[in-house]
């Protein structure tokens, strides 16, 4: 399988030509496109010497009839390497090495591109330090999660584990404790203390987290839902976890 794939979308191009130019290959351009965005992409790729071209749309749309969804390609794509994700070493060396408490998203059973993207564009934006899936049963790294992460995908590490039980004890003797949301927990995320070294495990809608995920899991814990619904989106959840992690460490640092 090719590590190359056209990805598409205004914030993915440019933040592929942006944070990664040898990665992409060529740029192509939907004819009868003048506005101030692809100027600025154009820029970017003559810049960075990245070959482009003007093409008409259908040219554009056959790129993707693969696809079993309608691609809102925004009229620009670029054919790039794709983002590779790291192994359980690699996690564990960027742990060693890091000099403020870690912030880490365990993501167990994530198959919706769409939701990964959306993960790992809430990751970024709250300033975690890394995502860490399993290999299997995971949605792959591909254009639609690139789409979607705004930019995030080619900016935030994305670790793939073999065994994730097996990684998060490995993260739990390097001193990170684990937060597993569940909805049978006993107390919210409020009720945590979030500024120490801090692993949070998102499970998959619907069946939620792995038994041997769980157990793994040093507490529990779960989001007040007030509401008819019982449970929110997981990359919702995902980013009311995080942004309750930003607002306590924030009041420690300023207290």
């Amino acid at each position: 399988m090719s590590d190359l794939e056209w990805i598409y979308g205004m914030h993915a191009v440019e933040n592929a030509l942006s944070q990664q130019p040898d990665r992409v290959k060529e740029v192509r351009f939907q004819e009868g496109r003048d506005d101030k965005k692809s100027q600025r992409l154009i820029q970017l790729c003559k810049t960075n010497k990245v070959r482009y071209s003007t093409v008409a749309r259908r040219d554009l749309d056959q790129l993707f009839t693969k696809n079993k969804e309608r691609v809102v390609h925004q009229g620009v794509v670029a054919y790039t390497t794709m983002t590779k994700a790291g192994n359980e070493a690699d996690l564990h060396s960027l742990v060693e090495g890091l000099e403020q408490n870690p912030l880490i998203i365990i993501l167990d059973g994530i198959t919706d591109p769409h939701n990964l993207g959306a993960c790992l564009r809430s990751a970024d934006a709250a300033g975690a330090h890394a995502i860490v899936m399993p290999k299997d049963n995971s949605a792959p790294l591909n254009a639609t999660v690139s789409k979607v992460a705004c930019g995030a995908a080619e900016s935030i590490p994305v670790y793939s584990v073999t065994n994730l039980a097996r990684t998060m004890k490995k993260l739990q003797d390097q001193g990170v404790w684990i937060f597993g949301t569940a909805g049978e927990a006993t107390q919210t995320v409020y009720e945590q203390d979030f500024t120490i070294p801090t692993a949070i495990v998102m499970g998959a809608e619907g069946d939620g987290m792995r038994r041997l995920t769980r157990e793994q899991c040093d507490y529990l814990v779960k989001l007040p839902m007030a509401g008819v619904v019982s449970s929110l989106n997981v990359s919702v959840a995902t980013g009311v976890c995080l942004y309750e992690v930003v607002r306590q460490r924030a009041a420690k640092v300023s207290a």
